[in-house]
């Protein structure tokens, strides 16, 4: 059976990527929106929010708002942590492990994360370092693995790792971590660094080197020139211009992606956009 090609894929379910579906929603497009239900710890946790026009209340009180209106809306959110984006002819593939989506256009709101960000990380990306356990977790079969995990919901990606590797240490940046047991071992220390000559060799911490034959950092973004080959990116962030465009054709970038200042309503207005942009550029293509 062929695989159905969305007008539009909009990667990342935070505020620039619910207004970004929103948008898209009322223009009629044909869309598939990607990420993980609760629009993000960023909204939830925070404690109070005062940056966002005529709102006034907790995080949560935002994202219970925001569930509201995507229901009434209709919008769905197809649940997938993205890890590639391939430009093809006349689009984009988006893979989820051995999942493949279709889109002719993209939006990139992944946000930004630092929680787990070690020096040296992008250096040797793909040479020793991942952001996918199912993608890579194969390669190291009867080897060492460093994973750093942000949150408890990547432990049963570590146990995954761990039915390959013959030993996994577990940097668990999150109290009361569940993972000691068979071949994995879990550290209190902190992670700084990956060193290495052409692969990487090691983990720095604080507490001195642990030799390793591959890291794995399992967190809820990883940096977008990971996810998109060729990708333009200035100091850390995707560059775009006014209409959110990137320098990739049919690729768009909203949000905290984008740059600073990392606010909720610069996220939605910057979301809307995007999904305009996408819009006028599928009709001046003819796609």
């Amino acid at each position: 059976m062929d695989m159905k090609t969305y007008e539009l894929a909009i990667v990342g379910a935070g505020v620039a990527g619910y207004a970004a579906a929103l948008a898209a929603h009322n223009l009629n497009m044909d869309c598939l929106w990607l990420g993980e239900r609760g629009f993000g710890d960023k909204v939830r946790l925070a404690e109070r929010v005062r940056n966002f026009p005529a709102f006034s209340g907790s995080g949560a009180e935002l994202a219970a708002r925001l569930e509201a209106q995507r229901a009434e809306e209709g919008i769905d959110l197809t649940e997938a942590r993205i890890d590639g984006v391939y430009g093809v002819k006349g689009g984009y593939l988006l893979t989820q492990g051995e999942t493949t989506f279709s889109a002719k256009a993209v939006i990139l709101a992944v946000g930004v994360e630092t929680k787990g960000s070690l020096r040296g990380e992008r250096e040797f990306l793909g040479r020793g370092l991942s952001y996918c356990a199912v993608c890579d977790g194969a390669l190291y079969k009867g080897k060492r693995i460093a994973v750093v995990l942000s949150s408890p919901k990547y432990e049963e990606e570590a146990r995954y790792l761990a039915s390959f590797a013959s030993k996994v240490v577990c940097f668990c940046l999150y109290p009361a971590p569940t993972l000691a047991g068979g071949n994995i071992s879990v550290r209190t220390d902190v992670p700084v660094a990956v060193e290495g000559r052409e692969r990487v060799e090691r983990v720095v911490t604080k507490a001195g080197p642990l030799e390793t034959d591959g890291v794995f950092l399992l967190k809820n973004s990883a940096p977008p020139e990971a996810l998109v080959g060729g990708l333009a990116v200035e100091d850390g962030h995707v560059a775009v211009d006014r209409a959110m465009r990137t320098n990739l054709k049919g690729l768009f970038a909203a949000g905290d992606v984008t740059g600073r200042p990392y606010q909720y309503i610069k996220a939605a207005g910057e979301g809307l956009v995007a999904a305009y942009s996408a819009k006028e550029y599928l009709q001046e293509s003819g796609k």
